[in-house]
C-alpha cells in the first residue's frame, strides 16, 4: 500500500503543479525570463523531458515524505496537511531562494516557484495520510 499511496501523492503533486503553472505562466515565463513567442507561448522545441522529469522529482519527494512521516508518526489529515506544507514552506522553498537570488532572478519567481512547493507538498501530505 506504501508504493500506491506514494505514487498517487505524485500525481496529485504533479496535477497541483499543472494548474498552478497554467494559472501562472505569464508572470511566471516573464520572471524566469523564458522568450515567448508571437502568440505567447514559450519558444523552445517543446521537449517532454522537463515533464518526465517533474514526475520523477515528485515520486523521489512524495516517497521522502512518506518516509519521514512514518518515523514521525503523522497518521492524521490535518497533521500531514501541516507537515506538508511545512516542508515545502521551510525546506524547499528556502532553497528556491537561495538558487534564485544567487543567480539574479527575480523574487517574483521565487514566491511563484515557492508557492507551488508548499503548496503541493501540504496536497502530497495531505494524500499520504489518505492511505
Amino acid at each position: 500500500m506504501g508504493y500506491i499511496s506514494v505514487l498517487v501523492a505524485a500525481a496529485a503533486g504533479f496535477a497541483f503543479g499543472a494548474a498552478w503553472y497554467m494559472t501562472l505562466a505569464k508572470p511566471w515565463m516573464q520572471a524566469a525570463g523564458i522568450k515567448m513567442t508571437a502568440d505567447g507561448k514559450p519558444d523552445g522545441d517543446g521537449s517532454p523531458l522537463p515533464f518526465v522529469l517533474s514526475a520523477i522529482a515528485m515520486v523521489l519527494v512524495a516517497g521522502m515524505m512518506r518516509h519521514i512521516f512514518a518515523l514521525s508518526d503523522i497518521e492524521t489529515l490535518g497533521k500531514g496537511l501541516t507537515s506538508g506544507l511545512g516542508v515545502g514552506l521551510f525546506f524547499i522553498s528556502p532553497w528556491i531562494m537561495i538558487n534564485n537570488a544567487y543567480a539574479g532572478r527575480p523574487f517574483k519567481l521565487t514566491l511563484i516557484d515557492g508557492g507551488y512547493a508548499t503548496f503541493g507538498c501540504g496536497i502530497i501530505g495531505l494524500v499520504l495520510t489518505l492511505f
